[in-house]
């Protein structure tokens, strides 16, 4: 049987593990892409506006790992198993805050317009603007700067590139 007729022959369903290794990979990837063009070699700036957009709006995920559901839980004075029953759901093999009807972040306080547990919220929180999504051409940059307005703040931090590098590879 050659490999034409062995791949014809498999199962259609894709081992778990196999996906993640690819979709880092082309995280990797998409990465390596990013610092070959260094559209942002001298640096972008960016200084939090403390509007909370980021933790409303559209639906979405924000990934949590079991490291960071002790911290939450830890922060908010919950035992573990009451934080995650309260506030962590389950989504295709992995976790996720939850959010409400609206789209906002289950840990966002509309009254402060902030995050509950700031000092110790997730990494996906803490690495944003510096997604690579965001970072991939200037255009998605300009894109993000009109959902948030901390990106290209004039009296924001100017980070360096190497710092921008090193913020986006804590998303993997």
């Amino acid at each position: 049987m050659n490999r034409q007729q062995q791949k014809k022959n498999k199962p259609n369903s894709i081992d778990k593990n196999s996906k993640n290794t690819n979709d880092k990979i082309a995280k990797i990837q998409k990465v390596r892409n990013m610092e070959q063009n260094g559209w942002y070699r001298n640096g972008l700036r960016f200084g939090c506006k403390q509007c909370g957009r980021c933790c409303t709006g559209e639906e979405g995920y924000v990934w949590v790992t079991e490291e960071e559901i002790s911290q939450l839980a830890e922060s908010l004075g919950l035992a573990r198993i009451a934080f995650e029953s309260s506030f962590v759901r389950s989504v295709h093999g992995k976790k996720s805050l939850i959010e409400f009807s609206n789209g906002d972040c289950v840990l966002f306080n509309p009254e402060s317009k902030g995050c509950r547990v700031y000092q110790n919220r997730p990494t996906q929180c803490r690495t944003w603007p510096w997604w690579p999504q965001n970072l991939d051409r200037p255009n998605s940059w300009k894109k993000a700067a009109k959902f948030c307005h901390g990106c290209n703040n004039p009296n924001g931090k100017l980070f360096t590139e190497e710092e921008i590098k090193q913020e986006m590879n804590k998303t993997f």
